[in-house]
């Protein structure tokens, strides 16, 4: 891995050191319904950083996806209901179908872990919608098992679903859910919209949650998808946000990441400011994954990644900001440079990024989801390798 070569182009990129407006709502807004994505940086590129082979093709909007422990991995298709195992060589065989996921839009079968003791008990958790809610559920794989929910009641709606679950390093159970487009729910504390929450296998709030007997982990979130760990522990999500920034964010227990009230970098007091943002044109960052000191986020509008060095996370202080028309980022504060975008337009919508056992990221595409203004390819829908040399 080049991390030289990535720290060699943040110097080299770093533009101009002042701050776009503190306050993202007071920028022009794009209209959130153009799906166009920017044209490419010129001074950005880092194509050369990145290795890219197609694993799998012709899945229908892969979303959720996680590795057994044999290697091979588990991908969610949102609209189909299925969930199909994809071999390292690019086998793809059907595995077993929920037929209780209701696909409305942004919302069906989304996110997918695997139990840490899948060798023993073969099961998995999913995240799902149905016709009144969205909800999590075990499910054991026979073939022939139905869901057993653990968390119902996560609200729902045509967008803003999140749907990512991942356990993190201390066993337990993490989701994002969006607020659905009721935007006050993410303010509050007696939903489960627009939160990250974290539960034990049996959906009950463990050990060490920030408010009591509630799953809640953080909140004030809008459409968080990501979910990633670097090898100290730091958790990371990306999240879409309205039509002025999409973030990364640095995730502490108990804090507020502050949607509705400030979307992007706001400083404003009581809020977790992310530690970039993007605007939506070159964004919509919708997945992350963490590979040695460099996460790599995914964008559905920009159709591209980013690939954003990280530093050590100081104690909380008010970090400078640096920007360029479309990125803004926080040195001192997680990420040790301007991130760089590679890929951009050859893949077009790329949304699940989840690092594999071997090192290397697994990607999927998201172009038949009805939102790329070119349409599929015949290979679409594709799970990506990617590595960075």
């Amino acid at each position: 891995m080049r991390l030289a070569g990535i720290a060699l182009l943040t110097v080299l990129l770093a533009g101009c050191s002042s701050p776009a407006s503190a306050a993202g709502r007071s920028l022009p807004r794009t209209d959130p319904t153009d799906f166009h994505h920017a044209s490419a940086d010129p001074a950005g590129g880092a194509d050369g950083l990145v290795s890219v082979s197609t694993i799998a093709r012709h899945l229908d909007v892969p979303w959720g996806l996680a590795f057994l422990p044999d290697g091979n991995a588990l991908v969610t298709e949102r609209r189909t209901g299925r969930i199909v195992r994809v071999t390292p060589t690019g086998t793809v065989s059907p595995v077993a179908r929920v037929r209780e996921s209701t696909s409305d839009n942004e919302g069906g079968l989304l996110g997918l872990a695997v139990s840490p003791a899948y060798r023993t008990d073969k099961t998995v958790f999913i995240y799902y919608t149905t016709a009144n809610d969205n909800r999590i559920a075990r499910l054991y794989l026979d073939g022939h098992a139905r869901p057993r929910p653990i968390v119902t009641g996560i609200p729902k709606s045509g967008i803003h679903d999140g749907g990512r679950l991942a356990f993190g390093p201390d066993g337990y159970l993490y989701a994002t859910t969006g607020e659905a487009s009721h935007t006050e729910a993410a303010q509050s504390l007696a939903s489960l919209g627009g939160k990250i929450l974290r539960m034990t296998p049996d959906g009950k709030p463990p050990p060490g949650n920030p408010f009591p007997h509630s799953l809640i982990w953080s909140y004030g979130h809008r459409n968080p998808e990501g979910l990633a760990w670097d090898a100290a522990g730091t958790m990371y999500s990306a999240e879409i946000g309205e039509a002025v920034w999409d973030e990364l964010n640095i995730i502490s227990p108990g804090a507020d990441y502050g949607w509705p009230a400030v979307e992007g970098i706001g400083n404003k007091h009581g809020f977790v400011d992310p530690v970039v943002a993007w605007h939506p044109e070159v964004g919509v960052s919708a997945g992350v994954a963490v590979t040695g000191t460099t996460a790599i986020v995914t964008c559905l509008r920009g159709q591209r990644i980013y690939l954003v060095p990280l530093g050590k996370t100081p104690a909380p202080v008010a970090a400078p900001s640096s920007a360029t028309a479309s990125v803004q980022w926080r040195t001192g504060s997680g990420v040790a440079g301007k991130p760089v975008e590679a890929l951009t337009g050859r893949y077009g919508r790329l949304r699940t990024a989840v690092t594999a056992p071997d090192g290397s990221v697994w990607v999927t595409t998201s172009n038949r989801d009805g939102r790329n203004p070119d349409g599929p390819i015949p290979d679409d829908d594709r799970v990506l390798r990617l590595t960075l040399d």
